[in-house]
């Protein structure tokens, strides 16, 4: 594949065997002594060894993250990088390594709790900006799309609610996309990350915020997504499809500042309360939200559908494509197959309502028509 750098929103070096210049990306930032921040299955690989290798020497290491990281990995991880004196961050893997290396960077010199610079209005200003960390992120799943985004989620495990941090500095300021790095991930993953992509590109295209840049490159990652998350699926060692499907990955979190919807509404105290893979639930909900936005998304729909060559180019045509591909990647229909608890719905429906990803959502939506959203796809109603 082509090795190519681009600057959108951050500086992005592509290509095989990048990761062999986590040493000059370190330089580049001042960092001397980097703390890797990963997560305990990508210690099982030889990931975390390949960028020691290519490093003047060797890094700490900090894996103590949980799948949904909480606000308390994020404590744990400062402690270690300021007891360590480390001077930036190297955060690999998914979106729960990656959210927790851009966390530590950014508290490892605050002196208000995490939850203090949750993504409400100006809320990121209360931090002092000026003992931010640097951030190198290494991806290491095609979905999140953690290493273009400003801000991190972390459940706070008094509340169990997820929680948006933002701050710009959050942005990572080398991103080292390399695609033999995604070539362990399991099929499972392979397909719960791809998922989790293509809702972070169809929420931002379906919402009405208006930002045509991230609407272009929202359109854009989804056709990369049908092209080739199927081929990474079924052949885990396509780097054509991988390098694709992380480039994919990186541009749903670019667009998504139009902003999200009712997917990851929905999506969010599920993975808190019963901590669930976010991508997987963002797939099951997918449908079910498609339909409940329908009257004003539906000829965003057919204009999209039209774009990625579907054979029928309307509304029912794209939900075909939808259900099918999810059917294809062993993507569970119900709610209920991931959780198979109906008691929380109420308490759910209302954490949903007010969460953050809401407001972009195309229609407005009450705490009772999350409640039909929760019980509909509990009962696979669509």
């Amino acid at each position: 594949m082509m090795s190519m750098n681009w600057n959108y929103p951050t500086s992005i070096w592509f290509g095989e065997k990048r990761i062999n210049e986590i040493q000059k990306a370190c330089e580049s930032l001042n960092i001397k002594k980097p703390l890797i921040v990963t997560d305990p299955g990508i210690l099982k690989t030889n990931i975390v060894e390949k960028i020691n290798q290519s490093l003047n020497s060797k890094a700490n290491i900090f894996s103590d993250v949980q799948s949904n990281p909480t606000g308390n990995n994020v404590e744990q991880g400062v402690l270690y990088f300021n007891t360590n004196s480390n001077d930036g961050v190297i955060a690999v893997g998914g979106g729960s390594g990656m959210d927790v290396g851009k966390g530590i960077a950014f508290m490892a010199g605050q002196n208000r709790p995490l939850w203090d610079f949750e993504d409400i209005g100006d809320y990121w200003t209360r931090a002092n900006s000026e003992v931010i960390k640097p951030i190198i992120a290494v991806p290491t799943t095609a979905g999140t799309g953690s290493e273009t985004g400003r801000a991190g989620v972390y459940t706070n495990e008094k509340t169990h609610e997820k929680k948006i941090i933002f701050h710009p500095k959050m942005l990572p300021s080398v991103v080292i996309l390399d695609p033999e790095l995604t070539v362990p991930l399991p099929k499972t993953l392979t397909a719960f990350t791809g998922m989790d992509a293509l809702a972070h590109c169809l929420e931002a295209y379906c919402s009405n915020y208006f930002h045509p840049l991230s609407q272009g490159i929202a359109l854009e990652g989804m056709y990369m997504i049908k092209q080739y998350l199927i081929k990474a699926y079924e052949d885990g060692t396509n780097l054509e499809a991988r390098g694709n499907m992380l480039a994919a990955s990186s541009m749903g979190s670019i667009a998504f500042q139009k902003g999200l919807g009712a997917i990851h509404s929905l999506s969010h105290p599920v993975g808190a309360i019963y901590n669930t893979h976010h991508g997987l639930t963002n797939a099951v909900f997918m449908p079910y939200v498609l339909k409940k936005n329908r009257k004003a998304i539906e000829e965003k729909i057919i204009a999209l559908s039209k774009y990625l060559n579907l054979k029928e180019t309307s509304f029912d045509g794209f939900m075909k494509w939808i259900l099918d591909l999810r059917e294809k990647l062993l993507i569970p229909h119900t709610l209920k197959e991931l959780i198979n608890d109906n008691s929380k719905f109420e308490q759910m429906s209302v954490m949903a309502k007010d969460d953050p990803s809401t407001g972009g959502n195309p229609i407005k939506l009450e705490s009772a028509d999350f409640l039909d959203l929760y019980i509909n796809s509990y009962n696979g109603n669509l």
